[in-house]
C-alpha cells in the first residue's frame, strides 16, 4: 500500500494507489484501538490531489491529480511537481499538443529537470498567468483523473475491497505474525532456560565425578546414571529430559566446567525467566504490543517518508472560460450565416472553438448555439455575442412594440442559462411584436435614450427621454413597463450610464486558494470596478490584484483583504541589522502588481506580529538581565507613520523576552472601525 500496485486481468484489473507510510502506521494504530480512520493517496512525484470522490478507493471511485505550477515572473511559469503516472517528457508533449490546437498560447517550453523537476513555460506577451494556469489544468496532463480499482486475491478468490479493508486485513496479518514471533521467541527462551538449568545442576551436583559414571561400561549406562541423578530435579525443568539432552551434557568440555560460575548461572537463569515473563505479558496484550510495534517503525523510518502530495479541493475549471481566443467570429447578415471561416464578412469578436454564441433577432427571438466554421442562423439579427453561462451581470436593455396591443414596452433582463439551439423570446410569442431598441451591458449599465414619436393627431410632445435606471431588472419573460402607447418612430441612445448592480461580494476560499462569489470561505467585502485585493504572504512579500476569479494565490498567504490605501498596519519585526532588536513600524501598504517586501532588505529579519487593529497596544515582558523589570505596555499610535520600506523604531533598549497583542476594545461604539477604514456606529 505504500508503493501502490497495478495489475492486468480480464475484468479484474487492479490499481491500488501509493499511500503515505506514516499515515498507514497511524491508521493501523487507529484500527487496533477500534477507532475510525481515513487514508488518502500520496505520490512520490508530489503535486496536488483532490480526494473528494476517492471513497476509500472502492471500485468506481476517482481522484484528480494536478501538477504544482508556480509563477516565476510575469511571463514565466514553472512546473516543479508532476501528476502521478506522468513524466516530464509526456507532460511537455501534452502542453505542445494543446499549443498546436490553439488552446493555450505559449512561446516555448524548456525542460531544466535535474535532481528536481523544473519545466519552464514561457508565455506570449499579454497573456494572463492565472488564465494560463487554468488552461494548463484544463487542456493538458497537468491535471489528470485516476480511477483506482482495489481488486485483491483473498482466500483464493478475487474480491473488490476498499483500501481501508485491505489495511485492516494487513494489520490482522501483522498481529498474527507478531504473535507467532513472540511464541517462537518464548520457545527459544524456554529451551535456553532448560539447558541452563540442566547444565547448572549437572555441574553443581558434580554428576560427572560420580564413581558409577566414571566406571560405566558404555554410553548407555552412563546416560542411565545421569538420568537417575537428575530425577529429583525434574520439577525444575520446563520439559522432560531426553537422551539427546544427556548426550549434550557429555559434550561439555572440562575447561568450561572449570570456568563455571554458579552466581553468574543464577543471574542468567533469572534473566531468562524475566524475559519469558515479559514475553507472556506481550502475548496477553498482543494488541497493545502491535500498536507499539507500529509506533516504533514509524519513529525509526517515518522521517524518511514525509507527505509529498498536498490534499486540497480543486475548483471546477470550465474549459470555455480559460481557453485562449484562437478564432475570430464573423457574420454574413444578408445570407444569415455566422462562423469562424467567413473571413471576408463582418468581424464580430475574438472567440474560441469551445464558446457558445447568443443571438438576438428583431422579432424578439433569442438563440444560443455552439461555435462552428459556418452555420446558418437566419436573418434580421440585432445582436450577436459570446454567451457566458450563469452570467447574471450582463444585462440586456430592450424596448419593443407589442403586436397585439400596439403599446411600446421597456424591460431589462439577464440571460444566465439557455438550452442550445432552442428558440426563446423576450416578447410575447406569435404576436407580430418587434424590438425597436436593444443594448447589451456587461456590467448592468443603464443608459438614457431619446424616444421620437410619429406625428399623429392629438400628440403634442413628439419626443421624450427614458432613463433605463428607472426600469427594474426582471426575468426574460417579464412583459416590462409601458414606454408609450403612441407609435414610436425611433429610439436612439442619448447618454451612456453607469452600472446599476452595485458592488460584487467576494469571498476567499483557503482550501483552493481562489476567490469566489458563492459565499465559500472568508468574506472580503463588496467590490466595485477599480477595487483591488491586498495579498500579504508569510515571508513579508505583498502585492495587489484585481478580484478576477481566475486569480491564483500562493499557499503561504497570511492576509488577503480588500485593499484600503488608508488602512494603517502595525508590524513587530526582529531587525537583524539592529542586533535582533524588536522594532515597531506603522505603515500603509502600497498598491503594486509586483511583489514587494515590508520586512526590509535583510532576509534574516523576522516578523513577530502584523495587525491592522486600530489603536493597537502590546504587552512587553522583559527577560535576561532585565527580567526584574515590570511589564511595559506600548501604544502603537505613539510611533510615527512611515513608508512601507522604512525601518521600524526600537520598542525598548532592554532585553525583551516576549511581546504580545493586548488590544482593549474601546468603550464607545463610535471607535469601532471596519476593514474599509470607515467608522461604524453599530456592530
Amino acid at each position: 500500500m505504500v508503493q501502490g500496485v497495478e495489475g492486468i486481468a480480464v475484468g479484474l484489473a487492479s490499481k491500488i494507489l501509493p499511500h503515505n507510510f506514516n499515515e498507514l502506521c497511524d491508521a493501523s494504530i487507529s484500527y487496533l484501538r477500534g477507532e475510525e480512520f481515513r487514508i488518502y493517496p500520496d505520490f512520490p512525484t508530489g503535486g496536488f490531489i483532490d480526494v473528494t470522490k476517492y471513497n476509500d478507493g472502492i471500485r468506481g471511485s476517482s481522484v484528480k491529480v494536478r501538477a504544482k505550477i508556480i509563477k516565476v515572473d510575469t511571463k514565466t511559469l514553472s512546473i516543479t511537481e508532476l501528476p502521478f503516472g506522468r513524466t516530464t517528457s509526456s507532460l511537455i508533449d501534452s502542453i505542445l499538443k494543446a499549443v498546436d490546437k490553439g488552446k493555450i498560447k505559449v512561446r516555448k517550453v524548456d525542460d531544466n529537470t535535474s535532481a528536481q523537476v523544473e519545466i519552464l513555460v514561457y508565455l506570449v506577451p499579454g497573456i494572463s498567468l492565472d488564465r494560463t494556469i487554468d488552461a494548463l489544468y484544463a487542456f493538458t496532463d497537468c491535471e489528470i483523473s485516476i480511477s483506482p480499482n482495489c481488486c485483491v486475491i483473498d482466500e483464493q478468490k478475487p474480491h473488490f475491497l476498499t483500501v481501508g479493508e485491505v489495511l485492516k486485513k494487513s494489520v490482522d496479518n501483522t498481529l498474527a505474525l507478531l504473535h507467532q514471533e513472540l511464541e517462537i521467541h518464548k520457545e527459544e527462551l524456554l529451551e535456553d532456560l532448560y539447558f541452563a538449568t540442566l547444565e547448572k545442576i549437572f555441574i553443581e551436583e558434580r554428576i560427572y565425578k560420580d564413581k558409577e559414571f566414571e566406571q560405566a561400561k558404555d554410553i548407555n549406562e552412563a546416560c542411565e546414571h545421569i538420568n537417575n541423578r537428575l530425577t529429583p530435579f525434574f520439577p525444575q525443568f520446563v520439559r522432560p529430559v531426553t537422551r539427546d539432552d544427556i548426550l549434550k551434557l557429555l559434550e561439555i568440555k572440562m575447561g568450561r566446567i572449570l570456568r563455571f560460575n554458579s552466581n553468574k548461572a543464577e543471574e542468567d537463569i533469572a534473566r531468562m525467566k524475566a524475559e519469558i515473563e515479559k514475553t507472556d505479558k506481550y502475548l496477553k496484550g498482543i494488541v497493545k504490543y502491535t500498536i507499539e510495534w507500529f509506533r516504533s517503525i514509524k519513529k525509526k523510518y517515518g522521517e524518511n517518508f514525509p507527505r509529498l502530495t498536498e490534499i486540497r479541493s480543486f475548483e471546477t475549471i470550465e474549459a470555455a472560460k480559460v481557453v485562449e481566443a484562437n478564432e475570430k467570429l464573423y457574420i454574413n447578415r444578408e445570407e444569415g450565416f455566422i462562423g469562424t471561416s467567413l473571413k471576408r464578412d463582418e468581424f464580430i469578436t475574438n472567440c474560441s472553438d469551445l464558446d457558445d454564441v447568443i443571438i438576438f433577432y428583431k422579432d424578439g427571438k433569442i438563440l444560443v448555439t455552439s461555435m462552428s466554421e459556418k452555420k446558418f442562423v437566419g436573418k434580421d439579427i440585432l445582436y450577436i455575442g459570446i454567451f457566458k453561462k450563469n452570467d447574471d451581470r450582463t444585462v440586456y436593455n430592450v424596448a419593443y412594440r407589442d403586436g397585439k396591443s400596439g403599446y411600446n414596452y421597456v424591460k431589462r433582463f439577464a440571460v444566465p442559462t439557455l438550452v442550445r439551439d432552442r428558440d426563446y423570446y423576450v416578447v410575447p410569442e406569435d404576436s407580430n411584436s418587434e424590438v425597436i431598441y436593444f443594448s447589451a451591458n456587461p456590467n448592468g449599465e443603464a443608459e438614457i435614450v431619446k424616444v421620437a414619436l410619429k406625428r399623429r393627431a392629438g400628440v403634442r410632445k413628439l419626443s421624450f427621454e427614458k432613463d433605463f435606471r428607472t426600469v427594474l431588472i426582471k426575468g426574460r419573460q417579464a412583459q416590462g413597463s409601458i414606454l408609450t402607447k403612441n407609435e414610436v418612430a425611433k429610439v436612439a441612445l442619448k447618454q451612456r450610464g453607469g452600472s446599476t448592480l452595485g458592488g460584487r461580494k467576494v469571498w476567499f476560499d483557503r482550501n483552493v486558494q481562489r476567490l469566489n462569489y458563492e459565499e465559500h470561505g472568508e468574506f472580503l467585502g463588496e467590490f466595485n470596478e477599480g477595487d483591488s485585493v491586498l495579498v500579504v504572504l508569510e515571508n513579508g512579500d505583498f502585492y495587489t490584484t484585481d478580484f478576477n476569479l481566475s486569480n491564483h494565490y500562493e499557499e503561504n498567504v497570511k492576509f488577503l483583504k480588500k485593499y484600503n490605501p488608508n488602512m494603517v498596519w502595525t508590524a513587530i519585526i526582529r531587525d537583524a541589522d539592529q542586533n535582533d532588536s524588536l522594532c515597531l513600524k506603522r505603515f500603509c501598504f502600497e498598491a503594486t502588481s509586483h511583489k514587494q517586501n515590508y520586512l526590509g532588505d535583510n532576509k534574516s529579519n523576522q516578523l513577530l506580529i502584523l495587525t491592522s487593529y486600530p489603536h493597537s497596544r502590546f504587552e512587553v515582558i522583559f527577560g535576561g538581565e532585565d527580567a526584574f523589570r515590570k511589564p511595559m505596555y506600548v501604544n502603537a499610535e505613539e510611533f510615527p507613520l512611515r513608508g512601507v520600506k522604512a525601518r521600524g523604531k526600537r520598542v525598548s533598549p532592554y532585553v525583551i523576552e516576549t511581546i504580545k497583542e493586548d488590544n482593549v476594545p474601546s468603550s464607545t461604539d463610535e471607535s469601532i472601525v471596519d476593514d474599509t477604514g470607515q467608522m461604524k456606529l453599530f456592530e
